[in-house]
């Protein structure tokens, strides 16, 4: 009797380990299915570290900064100089740069070709200002002094290309260079009657210090007469590696950045409440004049191409370094 009860409970306990492991088994299983489909729904929002300058070229991200409903997770990083941007690029530690569009060519000789351009963020934003109002045609410059910012950089490159192509020879205008748009504004505020080249929102902030400064000349419009297309100023680049593995993700950063872009451009006084905030202006008084001057767009495809390949190929005619010795190729410019 006795071992039939040794026995009878021994087959007992067998059946409900038997048991016990059939239901650990199974709730491993389903924690492997909710593990599963959570890693699933992460591993679908790609993470796109974005670089931008402070100013007019980082002003079309301003709401994708504040939206949180994108497809895409963005990490996003300010600077004030595109040497702050560029080791990051060649790195590999940005995905997505916004930058002057000369330095996108300079980038990608840099890089052998592993960038290339996925829209145009910003058209001019350079203006002539000046207390002196008598200014009615470029060839009035002819004698005069311009204040502007660093020799060799886009707004010198722009500034000569439209002198030279209005008959300007050497020596006709006095050039003096300044490090920084704060210089040329401060030079304007101690003698109106002299004249500078600044980018917006620098020109704005000067006007609303000095109430006798006004614009001049809009040096959108000059290039436009010679070129019968606008400048380019901002362009978004995006490295090829990136873009070779995740083009979906790269395609919604172009859906956001134009809706962004519409959206800062519709809504100045929020745009310039965001750009406070960024510290890209100081006050959003000024910003919300600014915005509507920056000529803030999102310009892409076949259009991106030809507007910047043609800005691209001035500058090269003019100083073949302004572009990195040669024009980009066929491959710099991503049409989806």
């Amino acid at each position: 009797m006795k071992d039939r009860n040794k026995n009878n409970k021994e087959m007992n306990d067998k059946s409900f380990l038997r048991r016990l492991a059939v239901c650990v088994l199974a709730i491993s299983l389903l924690c492997g299915l909710l593990t599963g489909c959570g890693g699933a729904g992460r591993e679908e929002e790609t993470t796109v570290r974005i670089g931008a300058l402070k100013g007019p070229t980082s002003m079309g991200l301003l709401n994708m900064m504040k939206d949180e409903t994108t497809s895409n997770h963005y990490d996003f990083r300010m600077a004030t100089t595109a040497d702050e941007i560029l080791p990051l690029m060649l790195k590999g530690e940005l995905d997505i740069a916004l930058l002057p569009a000369n330095v996108a060519a300079v980038l990608y000789a840099k890089m052998q070709g592993n960038i290339c351009i996925i829209d145009v963020n910003t058209l001019g934003v350079l203006y002539m200002v000046s207390g002196d109002q008598s200014y009615k045609d470029i060839r009035d410059l002819q004698g005069k002094t311009i204040y502007l910012t660093g020799k060799g950089t886009t707004p010198d490159y722009v500034l000569q290309y439209i002198l030279a192509e209005n008959g300007f020879g050497e020596g006709d205008c006095q050039l003096e260079y300044k490090s920084e748009a704060t210089e040329v504004a401060s030079m304007l505020a101690v003698n109106p009657e002299a004249i500078g080249l600044l980018p917006q929102p620098f020109v704005t902030a000067a006007c609303a210090q000095n109430d006798t400064l006004k614009v001049v000349f809009d040096m959108n419009e000059e290039w436009n007469k010679l070129q019968g297309s606008g400048m380019v100023t901002g362009v978004t680049v995006v490295r090829r590696d990136f873009l070779e593995k995740n083009e979906e993700a790269v395609k919604t950063f172009l859906d956001d950045h134009a809706a962004s872009t519409g959206f800062i451009n519709e809504h100045p006084a929020e745009g310039a409440a965001y750009a406070v905030e960024a510290g890209i202006v100081a006050k959003e008084s000024i910003a919300q004049k600014a915005i509507p001057e920056c000529n803030i767009t999102c310009v892409t495809g076949t259009e991106m191409k030809d507007m910047v390949s043609n800005y691209l190929e001035v500058l090269y005619h003019q100083a073949p370094e302004a572009v990195g010795g040669a024009l980009p190729g066929e491959d710099f410019y991503y049409i989806p």
